[in-house]
């Protein structure tokens, strides 16, 4: 399987359900890290693996970087959530897709639970420069993260 769908994990699904993420402190501290064409991630994806995970001589490192929350907010009947955009400076790599994960240590079990696979369409590189993940806006037709 490869990178081929944007998606929210089944697992994360099932989490949300049972209370394990919490995207309306700081208690909870959620990352992206990026991957290569070889990757298997999708909606099965259950942990963050540094299998197939991209790699750059310098400006990114194993686990991606941490991203700013912007909120949580319901309106209209949708719940939302979103992500500030996250930028990874001198960097040279060539990235599929990445994912979503909370780092965040849930009851001492040490797991880094997977939250949405993102899918860029295509190879992205950046040579010596910056690579952004543009998140969409946060509004309830756009969020990365909504439910109606």
């Amino acid at each position: 399987m490869a990178i081929t769908t944007n998606a929210i994990c089944n697992s994360f699904k099932k989490q949300l359900m049972g209370g394990e993420h919490d995207f309306d402190s700081a208690a909870d501290t959620f990352k992206l890290a990026m991957y290569t064409s070889a990757a298997a991630i999708g909606a099965s994806t259950t942990n963050y693996s540094s299998t197939s995970e991209v790699s750059s001589p310098a400006g990114y490192t194993a686990g991606g970087k941490a991203l700013v929350n912007q909120g949580v907010k319901v309106s209209s009947g949708v719940a939302i959530t979103s992500f500030a955009d996250l930028s990874f400076t001198g960097v040279t790599l060539t990235a599929k897709g990445a994912l979503i994960y909370n780092s965040t240590t849930d009851g001492g079990t040490g797991t880094t639970e997977a939250v949405a696979v993102l899918d860029f369409g295509g190879d992205k590189t950046a040579t010596s420069g910056t690579f952004t993940i543009q998140f969409p806006a946060f509004t309830t037709s756009a969020a990365i993260l909504r439910i109606a």
